[in-house]
């Protein structure tokens, strides 16, 4: 890529807001291209800061493990989003790591470069400190949680049977959810908290397409656009699309049109059209064709359940294994047996730690049955 295009792109950047021409071709030119594919990592956790990364194409997450070592979701980037900005300010290593969730086109640009030039390290750090504020402010007063640090500030308006509305250009939902969020504002945690449930209402509305194509009420194009949307948020995009509140009236109706929403407007870009252009893909006629929330809630809330109990039978099996490891050890260990008010037979600390395994290990049976007599029934 030649500088002249690098420089076209950064121009809308609102990390180099304020730069004159000259410190735009500068940065421009001190910029390197990379192309990453789906799953590379640009860095991990307790990796030195050298460089900021600036996305021109693909999306890229931000992972932290948690006390248990398991990577969690922080955030996901998307073009003109910039991150690693942290170089600038300090020393400290990467407190998370950044994974390619497609394929990518990144302009890399190392803190040499940007240290050196006094006036243009002074921007740099004023943009990245208004932006750090901005993402503090917006985590906590609006429902568009999406990692977009670019705002351009363009809506485009949408309307149901209350009016008119602006929706932000940028946003994958639709007034219906913004109705959702600001007539249920009430627990402050949005369900992309728990993508168990965003991939559970993704597979429901993916089965109902299959259905209404297979029964001729929708065309191929439409069809093939929703199942693709579907699978794209199952492999965990546009998560952050999913804002209303996890705790809400109208039984669940509002989370609904969100994902209606959100897979209408992914469908529409596959097919080529803009947000909001519902004529072409619209989230009733269309994603939500012959179903209710009263089926469609409940669905989606069963598969979340038995994803999650998945999760925890294999969290299940490494604490048992754990147990027995320690019962074998701990075998020898003679320790006083106790009934409710008096000595028993003494019994060893090994004993103690099989009996904990062979208490879960029913526990893990128990759960494992369950799906399977969740997926014979389904």
């Amino acid at each position: 890529m030649e500088t002249k295009d690098i420089l076209k792109f950064i121009f809308n950047i609102e990390l180099f807001q304020g730069f004159t021409e000259n410190e735009l071709e500068y940065m421009a030119g001190q910029m390197t291209v990379e192309q990453h594919q789906a799953g590379d990592n640009l860095f991990v956790e307790n990796q030195s800061r050298k460089t900021i990364y600036i996305i021109y194409k693909g999306e890229v997450e931000l992972l932290k493990r948690d006390g248990y070592g398991v990577e969690q979701r922080q955030i996901i980037f998307t073009p003109k989003d910039f991150f690693g900005e942290g170089s600038l300010m300090s020393d400290s290593k990467h407190s998370t790591t950044a994974r390619c969730l497609d394929d990518a086109t990144l302009f890399m640009l190392s803190n040499d470069s940007v240290k050196k030039e006094s006036d243009i390290s002074s921007k740099l750090m004023s943009n990245i400190l208004r932006v750090i504020t901005r993402r503090l402010s917006q985590s906590h007063a609006t429902p568009f949680r999406s990692a977009s640090q670019y705002i351009t500030v363009e809506t485009r308006q949408e309307h149901d049977l209350l009016g008119w509305r602006d929706v932000p250009k940028e946003a994958y939902f639709g007034v219906q959810t913004l109705r959702g969020v600001e007539n249920f504002h009430i627990s402050g945690i949005p369900i992309n908290r728990y993508p168990e449930i965003v991939n559970g209402l993704a597979i429901v509305k993916e089965a109902a397409a299959e259905a209404n194509y297979e029964l001729k009420l929708i065309s191929k194009e439409v069809h093939d656009a929703i199942v693709k949307a579907c699978k794209e948020i199952r492999g965990g995009k546009f998560h952050f699309h999913f804002v209303v509140d996890m705790i809400q009236g109208g039984a669940g109706t509002s989370t609904n049109m969100n994902a209606n929403e959100v897979i209408a407007n992914r469908a529409l870009e596959i097919m080529g059209h803009k947000k909001g252009e519902y004529e072409y893909c619209h989230p009733n006629n269309h994603v939500n064709l012959s179903q209710s929330t009263n089926d469609a809630y409940p669905t989606a809330m069963q598969l979340a359940i038995f994803y999650a109990n998945l999760e925890l039978v294999k969290a299940l099996i490494a604490l048992i294994k754990a147990l027995r490891v320690k019962e074998k050890e701990f075998a020898h260990i003679i320790k006083m047996g106790r009934t409710q008010l008096q000595d028993a037979v003494p019994m060893t600390l090994g004993q103690t730690f099989g009996a904990f395994a062979t208490a879960i290990e029913g526990e893990a049976l128990q759960l494992n049955n369950r799906a399977a007599l969740f997926l014979e029934v389904n």
